[in-house]
C-alpha cells in the first residue's frame, strides 16, 4: 500500500477521504432498505466485535500499568467500555436470552460515542503520567461496573433504562455531532502519524478510525430493520479490529503506539529512524559512523535541529518526514571522500578543500542509485551547501530555486558545524553562531529560518529540564570536515 500510494502519486488523505466517502454512499443508496435477520446473525458479529475490542484492552492496560503509561490504560479503558457495551449489546439481541427490550438499542447507541470520546482524552498530555495509572484503572474498572450493571438490570427492569434518542432524531443527531468530532479528531490524528511514519500499521489505525466515524451515522440514525443499521455493525467490527490489533501489537513490542494519540514529533522520528525512515537510511548511518564518527553524529544533530525549526515554521508530515531523511542524510557523499582528507588533523590545502565540496553531488549520485527517494530528498542531498545569493556549491543557486527545506538545512548544517570543536579551533558559543547567522540572514540564509532556530533555542532554554525535553548533542572531538 505505501508503495502504491508512492509510485502512483496518490495523496493518502485521498485515499482515507474515500474510506469514508464510499461508506457514506452505500448508507445514502441501500441504508434505507428494510430487512428481516434472525437476532442469531445479529449475535454472532457482535461477539466478535466484543471480543476484538476486550482483547485490545487486555493488552493496553497490561503494557500501561507495566510501564507506568497512562495514556495507554486510557486507550485500553476506551476499548474496556466498547468490548463491555458491545457485549451487553449481544448479549440483549432479542429472543437470544432476553426478550425485546431497550437495553439492546441503548447499548449499540452507547457504543462508539463512549468509546470515541474516552479515546479523545489520550491527546492530554498529562494522561502519560504514571501516577495517573491507578485512577485510571479506578475509572475503567468503574465503567465495567456500570455498563454490566446497567445491563443486568435493564434485562431484569427494563423500565429503568434509559431512553434512546429515536433514530433521525434531534437529540440523535445532537449524539451523532459529538460522535463525529471524536472520531474525527482521531482519524486527523493517525493520519498525519502515518503521512510521518509511513507504516503500514498507522495506516491500519487511521483507516480503522475513518470506518469507526462512519458507523456512527448508522448506529443513531437507523434501526435494525434498515440495511445500513447491519451494514454499520459490519464497519465497526472491521474498524475495532484496525484500530485495536496494530495499537496492542506495537505496545506488547515495546514501542510507543502514536496514531491515536498524533503527537509523534519531528526529533522523535529522526532519533528512531531504524522504525521510522526505512533500512536505506539506517544503512546508510551506520556506514557513515564506520567511516567517520564526527559526520555521522554531526548529521544526527543537524537532522533533530532541521525537524525542530521545520516544525516552528509550519511544515506539514509530509514534508518534515522529508526533511528528516534529507537531513540525516545530507552528509552521505563525505563516504565517498578518501579518509586522509576527511579526518587530515589540520586545515585543508585548496585542494583537498575542492574534493570536499563534490561531497553533495557524490552523496546526490548515491541516492540515485539506491532509489526509493523522493525528489525532495535528492534535491536537499545535493543543495544543502548553496547560499541565497549563489555563492554556494555545487550548483550555484539563488534564492528562487531553493525550496524552504533546502534554506532549513543550510541553516542547521552551519549552526552545528560552528559550536562543533574542532582540531582547528575551538567551538563557538550558541550565542556567536546565531549572531553569524543573523549577519548573513537575507544574503547567504533565509530570515525565516534564522528566525526559527533561534526561537527554537530560546524555548529550550526556558525548559525547566532541558536535558530530558532537548535533542542530546554528542560531541565528538576528532579532527573532521
Amino acid at each position: 500500500m505505501r508503495a502504491y500510494l508512492r509510485d502512483r502519486g496518490l495523496s493518502t488523505l485521498v485515499v482515507l477521504g474515500a474510506a469514508a466517502i464510499i461508506p457514506a454512499a452505500v448508507l445514502h443508496f441501500f441504508g434505507s432498505r428494510e430487512v428481516q435477520i434472525d437476532g442469531t446473525v445479529h449475535f454472532l458479529p457482535i461477539v466478535v466485535s466484543a471480543g476484538l475490542a476486550a482483547g485490545a484492552a487486555v493488552a493496553l492496560t497490561v503494557v500501561g500499568v507495566r510501564r507506568g503509561d497512562g495514556r495507554a490504560v486510557l486507550v485500553g479503558t476506551a476499548f474496556s467500555a466498547m468490548a463491555a457495551l458491545l457485549a451487553v449489546h449481544g448479549l440483549t439481541t432479542p429472543g437470544f436470552i432476553a426478550d425485546d427490550n431497550g437495553v439492546v438499542a441503548f447499548s449499540g447507541a452507547a457504543t462508539l460515542p463512549v468509546g470515541g470520546a474516552v479515546l479523545a482524552l489520550s491527546a492530554l498530555p498529562a494522561i502519560r503520567r504514571p501516577r495517573n495509572v491507578k485512577p485510571l484503572l479506578w475509572l475503567q474498572a468503574i465503567l465495567l461496573l456500570l455498563i454490566f450493571g446497567l445491563g443486568l438490570a435493564g434485562i431484569l427492569a427494563p423500565e429503568i433504562v434509559p431512553s434512546v434518542p429515536e433514530a433521525g432524531s434531534t437529540a440523535a443527531w445532537i449524539v451523532l455531532l459529538f460522535g463525529v468530532v471524536f472520531f474525527g479528531t482521531l482519524a486527523l490524528r493517525a493520519t498525519r502519524t502515518f503521512l510521518l511514519t509511513h507504516r503500514g500499521s498507522d495506516l491500519a489505525v487511521a483507516l480503522g478510525t475513518v470506518l469507526l466515524l462512519a458507523a456512527v451515522p448508522a448506529a443513531l440514525l437507523l434501526d435494525y430493520t434498515e440495511l445500513g443499521w447491519w451494514i454499520g455493525h459490519g464497519w465497526e467490527l472491521i474498524g475495532i479490529g484496525l484500530v485495536g490489533v496494530p495499537v496492542a501489537i506495537d505496545l506488547h513490542r515495546g514501542a510507543q503506539s502514536r496514531p491515536l494519540v498524533g503527537d509523534l514529533r519531528g526529533t522523535e522520528l529522526v532519533r528512531a529512524a531504524d522504525t521510522f525512515l526505512g533500512p536505506s537510511v539506517r544503512a546508510l548511518l551506520v556506514r557513515l559512523a564506520e567511516k567517520d564518527a564526527y559526520t555521522e553524529t554531526h548529521t544526527r544533530n543537524v537532522a533533530l535541529r532541521a525537524v525542530q525549526v521545520g516544525e516552528e515554521l509550519g511544515l506539514p508530515p509530509r514534508r518534515l518526514r522529508e526533511l528528516a531523511i534529507g537531513a540525516l542524510m545530507h552528509d552521505v557523499g563525505k563516504l565517498s571522500v578518501p579518509n586522509a582528507i576527511l579526518q587530515k588533523p589540520s586545515s585543508l590545502t585548496d585542494e583537498e578543500f575542492a574534493v570536499i565540496k563534490r561531497h553533495p553531488e557524490w552523496g546526490a549520485e548515491l541516492v540515485a542509485e539506491l532509489g526509493g527517494f523522493s525528489p525532495l530528498v535528492s534535491r536537499l542531498v545535493l543543495d544543502h551547501h548553496e547560499r541565497l545569493d549563489g555563492s554556494g556549491y555545487p550548483r550555484g543557486l539563488e534564492a528562487d530555486e531553493l525550496e524552504l527545506e533546502t534554506r532549513v538545512l543550510a541553516v542547521c548544517d552551519v549552526f552545528d558545524a560552528l559550536i562543533s570543536r574542532r582540531v582547528y579551533r575551538d567551538a563557538w558559543t550558541e550565542s556567536d553562531a546565531l549572531a553569524l547567522l543573523h549577519r548573513e540572514a537575507g544574503t547567504k540564509f533565509d530570515p525565516r529560518c534564522v528566525d526559527a532556530i533561534e526561537r527554537v533555542l530560546i524555548s529550550e532554554a526556558e525548559e525547566a529540564a532541558p536535558s530530558t525535553s532537548r535533542p542530546a548533542r554528542v560531541r565528538v572531538p576528532l579532527a573532521s570536515r
